[in-house]
């Protein structure tokens, strides 16, 4: 059942493999994310775990290795003719690197060790979005829900009116919304008209009482919020109370390095 939904041959020699490698890059992505990720829950709670690399006082963070991995396979891809078993390698290479460096996300944003506090939940934001983009295409949902082009102007209006729906949505800090609006226009349609995050760009294009009611709406205590963050927490650990930068280090004795 499971290949006649997702027909996919990952031992075939085409030079262009297409929808296999995006799975194996999701796959990988996925993998190493729950890996790294699990092994940084493993510093931050118990002694014997081996940790994160420190070299002449200098810490290296795990989006290091995962930014040579994203140039090298990159680079690979961009350089060479890619046969198989090779751009399986690569694309295996290339999940891996995205799986590391977007799980500190948030740390190469802000240029600070913000990995255990509140801020470091944008790393596990971006793992979420880049999952649900990269599995849209595993899938084979065309991007702006084109298969075939009828005409050049037809098809260049609809791609731009898809990407400014989903612009707006993305500056209402519906960032789901946004992302699926990419694929599927009416979701992306959806997201202009739904209420702005308070704290997102577009809020402060609102009046004080329409602004009062989006922070009604997206109040910390409503049930989906509280489900949000326990999702979050279970698969990224409970951010430390009261964390701050400079504690999230974990110099504090409130958790390790972050690897």
């Amino acid at each position: 059942m499971i290949a006649e939904i997702l027909p996919i041959d990952l031992v075939r020699t085409h030079p262009e493999p297409g929808r296999e490698a995006a799975f194996l890059v999701l796959l990988a992505f996925l993998c190493s994310f729950g890996f790294i990720r699990t092994s940084a829950r493993l510093t931050r709670s118990v002694s014997w775990w081996p940790g994160g690399v420190e070299t002449g006082g200098v810490h290296l963070h795990h989006l290091v290795w995962g930014i040579v991995l994203l140039l090298l396979c990159g680079f690979t891809a961009f350089a060479t003719a890619m046969h198989s078993p090779w751009w399986q390698i690569t694309s295996i290479g290339f999940g891996i690197g995205a799986g590391f460096t977007l799980d500190e996300f948030a740390l190469w944003v802000r240029l600070q060790d913000v990995y255990w506090s509140e801020e470091g939940r944008a790393s596990l934001d971006a793992v979420i979005m880049a999952a649900v983009f990269a599995a849209l295409v595993v899938i084979g949902v065309q991007p702006w829900g084109l298969d075939e082009t009828g005409s050049r102007v037809g098809t260049g209006v609809f791609v731009l009116v898809t990407l400014l729906l989903s612009g707006i949505t993305f500056m209402k800090g519906r960032i789901l919304l946004g992302v699926l609006g990419i694929f599927i226009l009416p979701l992306g349609l959806w997201g202009t008209l739904r209420l702005a995050k308070p704290s997102s760009p577009y809020a402060k294009l609102y009046g004080p009482d329409k602004l009062e009611r989006a922070r009604h709406r997206f109040r910390p205590d409503r049930p989906s919020a509280r489900l949000g963050r326990a999702f979050l927490d279970l698969i990224g650990g409970k951010p430390s109370q009261g964390s701050s930068p400079a504690s999230a280090t974990g110099e504090d004795g409130d958790g390790g390095r972050a690897g």
